[in-house]
């Protein structure tokens, strides 16, 4: 298996950081066919995500994004080029710019 890890500080603080991993969630249930499950934290949100051939968890924090993705054997072959959509999509986000998604993953909020 291939892991891919990512990580991204950041300024916002957990209010802004949130907006922005509910719409890389979006973005990934859209763009790539993912099950995104969003769990709300006091200090840290999660964003568990899964499909066939990859699972991981997007944490979030007020200062830090971290990615942790596991990518399966087939999956696996392409790792260099999903970590570098993942990094695009990201980094796009945390750029300002906008882009189009609808909201469809599943929130709970956890204590």
């Amino acid at each position: 298996m291939a892991d891919i890890h990512i990580e991204r500080e950041h300024t916002l603080g957990l209010p802004a950081a949130r907006k922005l991993a509910w719409k890389w969630a979006e973005q990934a249930e859209e763009e790539f066919d993912m099950s995104c499950t969003y769990e709300e934290g006091a200090r840290e949100d999660a964003v568990e995500f899964t499909r066939s051939g990859v699972s991981g968890c997007l944490q979030v924090t007020a200062n830090r994004f971290v990615l942790d993705a596991k990518l399966g054997f087939l999956l696996g072959a392409f790792k260099e080029r999903i970590e570098a959509e993942i990094v695009s999509n990201l980094d796009t986000l945390l750029a300002g710019k906008k882009p189009a998604a609808k909201k469809t993953a599943t929130r709970k909020k956890i204590s």
